[in-house]
């Protein structure tokens, strides 16, 4: 990858740990964030990650507060890692700055992000990865793992882009954030997401964390209900998980343990959700292919209730 420039947009807490394996392969990798202030931070004391990942004041070079900027580095590889809810209109600045072969990977926690970016500049610029870390933000460059269940998976939406996909899981991998180049990566993507979106919602309106959640009957039943409509809308979307995926799942969030999920954190500060991208879009594929989804429904609507306490909207 010599002489071609990656950018990473989004850093908070899964941005910055992207950026801190990237960034000890590459280190011209440039960092794109609007927070006020947190290039000056990342400049002074770079990127440190604590707990079940670490990496220790990891240098920035190059940082810029504004997309746009970073057409005059012409990147050819670009890791969204924005909120959900910001990806249409980081995808209206990336118009600027996308040129015929680069290459977009959503990071993102939701169902169909990739979808967008293949909408709007092809399916060849398109990849997925699913992150199987979970991190919290302490601060501009200061970010804290809670786990990392080893590999992430990383895909393509084009066969064509296979070599170019294991090359990318290499770079990561060889940066100390272990990826695995997958064939089809929605169906990972199903796997984690399922999961996530399940929980998410619980967790939210609960302010549980994910084991308490589990571990509390009353919620738990909710949680079962949810992880059979989901597996459902899954079938029907063409991946069908299979009996053992439960147990797997399980296993998974065991491992999990006390860890919340980071919408509670957004209902907390009072920010908005990407509910529309996790239980939302269960439920939008569910309304289009005729299934009645009644618990996520029900739990989706409650965190838009909340939303609506301080956003208004």
């Amino acid at each position: 990858m010599e002489n071609r420039r990656i950018a990473v947009l989004g850093i908070g807490a899964t941005g910055a740990t992207l950026a801190a394996a990237l960034l000890s392969k590459e280190p011209e990798t440039i960092l794109v964030d609007p927070a006020p202030g947190m290039g000056e931070k990342l400049f002074k004391k770079g990127i440190t990650i604590s707990g079940a990942i670490s990496y220790a004041s990891v240098p920035v070079r190059f940082f810029h507060d504004r997309i746009p900027d970073i057409k005059k580095y012409n990147p050819w590889l670009i890791f969204i890692s924005t909120k959900t809810f910001v990806l249409p209109q980081v995808l209206d600045e990336l118009e600027g700055v996308f040129k015929p072969g680069t290459k977009i990977v959503s990071t993102h926690n939701g169902l169909g992000t990739e979808d967008l970016i293949a909408e709007r500049f092809g399916p060849d610029s398109a990849f997925r990865m699913s992150l199987n870390y979970g991190v919290e933000f302490k601060g501009p460059g200061e970010i804290e793992a809670a786990f990392f269940n080893r590999p992430n998976h990383l895909g393509c939406l084009v066969p064509e882009n296979r070599e170019l996909g294991e090359e990318i899981a290499r770079l990561l991998t060889d940066g100390g954030l272990d990826t695995e180049f997958v064939e089809d990566i929605k169906l990972f993507v199903w796997k984690k997401m399922i999961m996530k979106c399940t929980m998410a919602s619980i967790c939210a309106v609960t302010d549980k964390t994910i084991k308490d959640a589990l571990d509390f009957s009353p919620t738990r039943e909710i949680a079962d209900a949810c992880f059979k409509e989901a597996l459902a809308v899954a079938k029907a979307k063409g991946y069908d998980l299979g009996e053992e995926y439960l147990k797997e799942m399980f296993a998974y969030l065991e491992k999990v343990g006390v860890h919340k999920d980071s919408m509670c954190y957004d209902i907390s500060n009072q920010n908005p959700t990407e509910i529309d991208f996790l239980g939302g879009k269960v439920v939008e594929y569910a309304r289009e292919i005729g299934i009645s989804v009644p618990f996520y429904t029900a739990m989706t609507n409650l965190v838009k209730a909340l939303e609506n306490n301080y956003l208004g909207k």
